[in-house]
């Protein structure tokens, strides 16, 4: 029988995203609890073909990627589910009734109409409008490579929907209980499905492996109770809670006849699942839009790293935008990826980018060695303990955007500050040493002083950036000119460039 054949199993005892203990019995059985100067050989890479500037997400969009805003509100839509009755002329009950009906036979899910779930599909509909057309478009992503490994396991396509309802599709959500990643599995579980936490790595976070991981463990909770319903209910509370609740029903097991025993969190979470179905598979109907991602699965790729390297040295390398790579890369906590022995780390990139990291690989380890050695200084040359200043978070701010009002990376904040990951809270304060100590963030004015230029000896002429140029592509093209000289010499901060964009440079 099912119910027997994983009773010795220890991952039983976990659930994933809120752990419980359990001590049930199944048939009286017990459940076991580019931007650099190399100085090695430069001339050799004076000619780079660096990729077009990818587009980059506006502050909005970058907001949404990098608070937990979205999650939050998933989060607790789920926990404080209500099934109350809501006004929603829009949808009628036939026209639902029918279309459930249809979901039905095309799933392995009971999508039966009833009055609590209709409840909830007018809910969301009327009141989580703006965050499911976010969620539809982030989903363009994430879809493919979840629907990939969902089929290599034999698992219900459907099932991707689950991530929405975990994590609202954020690569590095986090619940109070600890559970992390799309999949919200636990740092106990996670491990058990081979899932690598480490300092520099959390693998929960990583789309494809967590999505494997997790197709493994719905994989087994299928074969114990034979019923998708109550496969994903103890994939959130743990099989111990479902048996306990199929016992004080008296012995049902359809999802609808033991919620009412079941954790509050998983009495609204099958609910939540289904509306959430039943509103993506019927998107159109309902007038939502299907937006392009800003940037595809598909168009990107993965390459493995032969050396420590940050994503912030990555980003002024191939000029691909710091939030684009953490967006790409949420496994790396520290946007550090580590190079240990025996482990296969992987950077991925837009495909665009691979090629010029590919063929200057060898010169980019160099630089990033060379970056690295500088640290092991208590602080970097340019900084004086004089110079820090101390910065208040405020709503909208993230890692990224603070680090180019200062002009100083994401890595560096995060090691100032003790950061373990990208989160920030409103109020908190960050110790900063910007390059700059004239940079300062004024709260009257809400402005920031743009970086004024360095002087500029010898001969200068005025360069005009082209498609495909990075800061690192052009310090190539001047003997003796590195990235911080065209930087200071003309006020930049990050290492955005534009097409037309003109900038001095000394030739000596």
């Amino acid at each position: 029988m099912a119910f027997r054949f994983l009773i010795i199993i220890s991952f039983l005892s976990f659930g994933i995203s809120f752990s419980q203990s359990q001590d049930s019995i199944i048939d009286g059985k017990p459940l076991v609890k580019k931007i650099i100067e190399v100085k090695t050989d430069s001339s050799s890479i004076k000619n780079l073909n660096d990729h077009e500037l990818s587009s980059q997400f506006d502050d909005k969009w970058f907001e949404e990627l990098y608070s937990n805003t979205l999650f939050d509100t998933i989060y607790k839509s789920v926990t404080e589910l209500n099934f109350e009755d809501v006004d929603y002329p829009e949808l009628s009950t036939d026209t639902l009734k029918a279309r459930l009906k249809q979901l039905d036979a095309k799933t392995p899910f009971n999508v039966a109409y009833n009055p609590s779930l209709e409840n909830v599909i007018k809910s969301y509909l009327k009141n989580r409008r703006n965050s499911l057309q976010n969620l539809m478009t982030l989903s363009a992503f994430y879809f493919p490579m979840f629907e990939r490994e969902l089929d290599n396991q034999n698992i219900p396509l459907e099932i991707k929907y689950l991530a929405i309802v975990e994590s609202a599709l954020k690569p590095r959500a986090k619940s109070r209980v600890g559970a992390t990643g799309l999949w919200q599995f636990m740092f106990a579980t996670g491990k058990m499905y081979g899932l690598d936490v480490s300092s520099y790595v959390d693998e929960r976070s990583d789309p494809i492996k967590s999505t494997v991981a997790a197709s493994k463990y719905l994989a087994k909770l299928y074969e114990i109770f034979g019923d998708w319903d109550l496969a994903l209910a103890a994939y959130n509370s743990g099989p111990g809670n479902v048996t306990k609740a199929i016992r004080r029903s008296g012995g049902y097991q359809n999802y609808w006849n033991i919620r009412h025993n079941l954790p509050r969190e998983t009495a609204g979470y099958l609910p939540a699942f289904l509306a959430t179905m039943y509103i993506f598979e019927y998107a159109e109907e309902h007038g939502f839009k299907k937006i392009k991602p800003e940037i595809a699965h598909f168009e990107t790729d993965t390459i493995r790293v032969k050396q420590m390297i940050t994503l912030d040295q990555v980003s002024e390398i191939t000029g691909t935008s710091i939030e684009e790579l953490q967006f790409l890369n949420p496994s790396y906590k520290l946007d550090i990826i580590p190079h240990i022995k025996g482990e296969n780390y992987a950077l991925r990139l837009p495909k665009i980018a691979i090629g010029t990291f590919v063929n200057n690989e060898e010169k980019i380890y160099a630089y990033a060695k060379e970056e690295f050695d500088k640290r092991e200084k208590p602080l970097p040359q340019f900084f004086n303990a004089n110079d820090k200043i101390t910065y208040r978070v405020k709503s909208g701010d993230y890692l990224g955007k603070i680090s180019r009002i200062y002009g100083v990376r994401v890595s560096d904040i995060k090691r100032w500050n003790g950061l373990r990951s990208n989160d920030l809270k409103i109020g908190q304060r960050l110790t900063i040493y910007p390059k700059n100590p004239q940079v300062a963030f004024t709260p009257q004015s809400k402005t920031v002083k743009t970086n004024q230029p360095k002087p500029i000896t010898g001969d200068v002429i005025t360069y005009v950036v082209e498609n495909g140029d990075s800061l690192w592509s052009i310090s190539q093209k001047f003997p003796g000119v590195s990235v911080q000289n065209i930087k200071d010499w003309n006020g930049i901060s990050g290492s955005k460039l534009k097409p037309g964009m003109k900038l001095k440079i000394s030739k000596g």
